[in-house]
């Protein structure tokens, strides 16, 4: 019955009715309880060596002991956190839980000589992969400032300032802007011949990193107002609203020398559809908290989304496929959870700024494809990975995959929803 209500509700968006954003927060309040939260709370919770377990198997099923990485360990911390804040869960066991994590983050990953996170350590915290990446250090700063607004603990905040001024000192640009990415353990520079743990050249700039220290800004700045941090905000949202984005085509692209000249050969020439629905909410977000006007980047939004409607867009399931060439149909023809949960936050955001319909159809399309396809109801979380043949798979938790993408977009989308049918949102 609950499906047949998600897909009457899209029908009637089809037909013409008025959206009715009450109608889809029921589900999506129930998909963030049985999917996400009850699958990552307790059993992520690792009691024998701290911090949190994310090796999860298709069916749901441990896989035992391994690395922890900076990105899921701290994403962790960020969806405790910002789950508590939210009012998602029991409120004191969510902030016990991010409490778990963030002890981890600082007495085991945290380098108490040089400064930073380690990238990885092993299951007790023993460095592994010891030199320092700025995506994983906007994920510690993101994570840590959400716990010192979900707590309200001082030392918490204190910390974050403290790590904040090192990223200043250590990895800011001030000749180009934006931040230099990768470094050896003690903030030395690696060798120039060296691949980064993002596996792209040593010395670039990504989009994908200064993506997410634009989310880390903005929330650091929520939580301290500190006027340096609006200032780093607000150079972020220029990069990403106007460095990383190629004129010509209004997507953007993720490689680029330390200057913001552009790289677009072989793997860098192509459009992360994902990437860039996320970057228009992000910067919806940024400019929010930075309390400067949003009207000034609608056209810039509605072109950018309208490249990737066009050419991502799979109008047989609903839903965004991975990738493609420039003003080419997708090639990366699979459906990420991450991808269709940024796309909605994406979707629902230009509705309310827009009111145009167009929106509200993605934004219904996409959630009933997840509701049907990406989501496990039988085992729990969301499925890595649906092929155009609407074949899933993958693990449901990894490295690279904890309850982030799909937690924050569930909040997001439950708060935007509420908010456009007169209740409490943001």
């Amino acid at each position: 019955m609950k499906l047949l209500a998600t897909i009457l509700v899209t029908c009637g968006a089809l037909l013409g009715q008025s959206p009715n954003p009450a109608a889809a927060v029921p589900r999506m309040e129930e998909a963030l309880r049985k999917s996400i939260v009850d699958f990552w709370y307790p059993k992520s919770i690792d009691k024998s060596h701290g911090g949190y377990t994310i090796r999860f198997n298709a069916d749901g099923s441990w896989k035992g002991d391994g690395p922890k990485m900076i990105v899921t360990q701290a994403r962790h911390v960020w969806m405790f956190s910002r789950l508590a804040r939210a009012g998602y869960g029991d409120r004191a066991a969510m902030l016990a839980a991010a409490d778990h994590g963030y002890r981890f983050l600082t007495t085991k990953m945290w380098d108490a000589a040089n400064g930073g996170f380690y990238w990885e350590v092993d299951a007790a915290g023993n460095k592994t992969k010891a030199k320092k990446h700025l995506y994983g250090q906007a994920f510690a700063l993101y994570a840590i400032s959400e716990y010192a607004m979900a707590s309200g603990r001082k030392d918490v905040l204190d910390f974050a300032v403290r790590f904040f001024e090192l990223l200043e000192r250590r990895s800011h640009d001030a000749a180009h802007g934006g931040y230099i990415e990768y470094f050896n353990e003690d903030w030395s520079e690696p060798s120039a011949v060296e691949p980064s743990y993002m596996s792209t050249p040593t010395g670039l700039k990504l989009m994908n990193t200064h993506l997410h220290l634009m989310e880390a800004m903005t929330t650091f700045y929520r939580a301290t107002n500190l006027p340096l941090a609006k200032e780093r905000l607000l150079e972020l949202m220029t990069i990403e609203s106007n460095s990383v984005v190629r004129k010509d085509i209004t997507a953007c692209t993720d490689r680029y020398q330390r200057d913001w000249t552009p790289v677009l050969e072989g793997l860098a020439a192509r459009v992360s559809y994902g990437h860039d629905l996320e970057n228009i909410w992000l910067l919806v977000d940024a400019a929010q908290a930075a309390n400067v006007p949003v009207s000034p980047y609608m056209d810039l939004f509605r072109a950018n989304f309208a490249y990737s409607l066009k050419y991502g867009w799979d109008e047989k399931d609903g839903g965004f496929w991975y990738h493609g060439s420039f003003r080419q149909p997708a090639a990366g023809r699979s459906k990420s959870w991450w991808v269709q949960s940024e796309a909605l936050v994406s979707a629902l955001t230009m509705y309310r700024l827009t009111k145009d319909p167009q929106y509200w159809r993605v934004f219904e399309r996409t959630w009933a494809f997840i509701d049907q396809h990406q989501i496990d109801w039988k085992n729990g979380e969301w499925w890595e990975s649906v092929s155009d043949q609407l074949v899933q798979s993958g693990d449901k938790g990894s490295a690279w995959k904890a309850g982030y993408h799909n937690g924050r977009a569930m909040i997001e989308s439950i708060a935007l929803l509420k908010g456009m049918a007169g209740g409490s949102g943001r």
